[in-house]
């Protein structure tokens, strides 16, 4: 099994309604065949700790069978027109890919 987090720093200046189109995106990946499962989320409301950022804007947590599931959704067209309609939108993007199971 693989993990895909991927965490994601949204422009400041973005409108409401250019967020809740990010958020679609993130939400059309779930198209892609080779994964599992993938969660969309947004910072928990928790108390402030060290070990703890939540100065993300989203996070996507892929779940992939295997590492080859992983390589297919790095070139699968719903992640490729993810990319392309949204890149602008960030100013950050900080990726952890685990494996286990």
């Amino acid at each position: 099994m693989l993990i895909h987090a991927v965490y994601f720093w949204l422009k400041p200046e973005l409108t409401d309604a250019q967020r809740a189109d990010f958020r679609r995106g993130l939400e059309s990946l779930k198209g892609v065949t080779s994964l599992v499962s993938l969660h969309v989320g947004t910072p928990a409301p928790l108390p402030p700790r060290a070990v703890l950022d939540g100065t993300y804007s989203f996070s996507l947590t892929g779940v992939f069978k295997d590492v080859t599931g992983h390589d297919a959704y790095q070139v699968d067209p719903l992640h490729k027109a993810f990319l392309e309609n949204f890149r602008t939108f960030w100013t950050k993007v900080q990726i952890y890919d685990s494996v286990g199971g």
